[in-house]
């Protein structure tokens, strides 16, 4: 499994999502997390990047509804209790990682 994080220079969420990845991964994963600073739109566009903070698992937003377009903007989530966060909970991120292992 490939896990990228996205984001745009000086995004506070960013470290949010970068934590709660360490808390479902737990100490010792095998499994690296490659953080990617984005500054162009075209960059933005290649990478699969739909605002900051992004995650991909192996090259794929789980968050992304289908034809949402790239962007270098803030991006915000809906946590399980109808919230909106600046990173996916980390029930959602167990939710996906588990999803993606099974693939």
């Amino acid at each position: 499994m490939r896990i990228e994080v996205l984001t745009i220079p000086g995004c506070p969420n960013g470290p949010v999502l970068t934590q709660r990845l360490a808390t479902v991964l737990g100490d010792g994963s095998e499994i690296p997390v490659v953080q990617r600073s984005v500054t162009d739109p075209v960059e933005a566009a290649r990478r699969g990047m739909h605002g900051s903070p992004t995650l991909l698992i192996d090259g794929r937003d789980p968050f992304a509804a289908p034809d949402t377009p790239p962007s270098l903007s803030c991006r915000l989530y809906r946590a399980p209790d109808g919230s909106q966060q600046g990173a996916p909970s980390v029930e959602d991120l167990r939710r996906v990682l588990h999803a993606a292992n099974r693939d």
